[in-house]
């Protein structure tokens, strides 16, 4: 797409307008969506829920400490929940549908809003999906390593990355997010599995350590733990990114959206249950010594932490679907011409052999997590959802409850967006470090 900085207000609201008519063109076909409420469980589970985003959090908390680490996990979990709500309250806010997030911030904010949405959600795109590549990768190589324990011709995990990759390509030949139903579905329930083997098995740890020796102070110098604390907000926000709400209310069956709402509250259980006791169990068990990947710091059963391992994979195979939904606007899918599948044959292999490189060169997990988190998710789950809500939505006739929800959104949106700042830059100082002690395509 065109850049909004060139040409004056006239060419780019022209250029807006076009790139909207030809998104709303691809999205007749979505009108009469097909998912029931539980499809929406799924999508949106699976999209937000992903191991990647479970694994840190017991390493954010530890970086916060006891305190201030169950805190943001609360409020984070409190402000994205209802930040969900309100964009599928704005669905069709003005009496048109918004099949997308960029239209509906176009709608509400202009050209601006679409151009702004469009940006973020690349960044958090590209971030994820490299996160969870690595992720993936280092679940592959830990199966792999309990049954084939000698170091020569062992292989890395940049030959596991390499393999997911290539599977994620196969998958991302399927025509629409619809078709993935049965994926979500079974990484759904993947994500139940991961999470219940992942809390049994830190607990089953936690009392196997004598808990004397586990410390929960926070560890390094001012600095560090000062950037490690602000790391930790990047990776909380990175756990509740989901940047295609409107993508997915857009498959929903009607009434849309009591069914979405529905959906969304019901996902928001599952993420919640599970969240919450991995992140204080995992801290509680390994106390500051826990690894930025929960699964690394398990001991024991050996059968009970492949199993962990092998969930999250199968978990991580839905959480292309962002991506996966861009290429498929871009390209009319939907017609499942022969030139259309070869154009989305071209430019997927060519996004995952690009996302395929950078995960195996720079295998930093906790890095790219918090940095996605912080200059991804945040602007897009955290910021524009309370400032789309004051805008678009009819104020109470209250004087006093007016002033209060113009107070405390304006209040999120300030909140948040300074949090993401700070956020990104314990995460850009994270990645320097480690860019001077690894080596590119470190076999971590």
């Amino acid at each position: 797409m065109t850049s909004p900085t060139r040409g004056g207000p006239l060419e780019d609201q022209e250029v807006v307008g076009e790139a909207a008519n030809m998104e709303k063109a691809m999205t007749v076909g979505v009108e009469g969506g097909r998912g029931t409420w539980r499809h929406a469980v799924f999508h949106v589970a699976t999209t937000i829920a992903t191991p990647a985003a479970y694994a840190p959090l017991p390493f954010a908390v530890a970086s916060l400490g006891w305190p201030l680490g169950v805190c943001s996990l609360v409020i984070g979990t409190l402000v994205t929940w209802c930040s969900s709500l309100a964009v599928a309250s704005l669905w069709q806010w003005n009496g048109e549908k918004h099949t997308s997030y960029r239209l509906l911030a176009k709608s509400i904010f202009g050209p601006w809003g679409y151009w702004y949405v469009s940006f973020f959600q690349q960044v958090a795109s590209v971030g994820n999906n490299i996160a969870i590549q690595i992720a993936a990768g280092s679940s592959l190589k830990a199966v792999y390593r309990n049954y084939y324990t000698s170091d020569e011709g062992a292989m890395t995990l940049q030959q596991f990355i390499l393999l997911f990759g290539a599977f994620e390509l196969f998958l991302s030949q399927l025509p629409n997010i619809h078709s993935l139903r049965w994926v979500n579905g079974i990484c759904t329930a993947s994500t139940i599995g991961f999470a219940g083997t992942s809390i049994g098995l830190t607990i089953y740890d936690g009392y196997r350590v004598d808990r004397k020796e586990v410390q929960y102070s926070l560890q390094g110098s001012t600095a560090t733990k000062i950037f490690r604390a602000l790391n930790a907000m990047g990776t909380i926000a990175f756990s509740f990114g989901d940047a295609m709400l409107p993508e997915i209310q857009s498959t929903v069956r009607e009434p849309v959206r009591a069914n979405m709402y529905k959906g969304v509250s019901a996902a928001y259980t599952i993420i919640v249950m599970s969240y919450w006791t991995l992140a204080f169990s995992g801290y509680w068990a390994f106390g500051s010594e826990v690894q930025p990947y929960i699964l690394s710091s398990l001991t024991a059963p050996r059968w009970a932490i492949v199993m962990a391992n092998l969930f999250a994979v199968i978990q991580i195979t839905g959480c292309f679907q962002p991506t996966f939904a861009h290429f498929e606007e871009l390209l009319q899918v939907k017609n499942m011409s022969c030139k259309s599948c070869l154009w989305r044959l071209m430019y997927t292999s060519m996004y995952m052999a690009v996302i395929t490189l950078i995960s195996a060169a720079m295998p930093f997990f906790g890095d790219f997590v918090s940095v996605c988190g912080a200059v991804g998710f945040t602007p897009l789950d955290f910021v524009l959802p309370a400032l789309a809500f004051l805008k678009a939505r009819k104020p109470p006739e209250n004087l006093g409850l007016r002033c209060a929800v113009k107070e405390i959104g304006y209040s999120i949106a300030v909140l948040f967006s300074i949090v993401g700042v700070l956020a990104c830059i314990g995460a850009i100082r994270s990645i320097t470090l480690d860019v001077k002690t690894y080596r590119f395509f470190h076999d971590m």
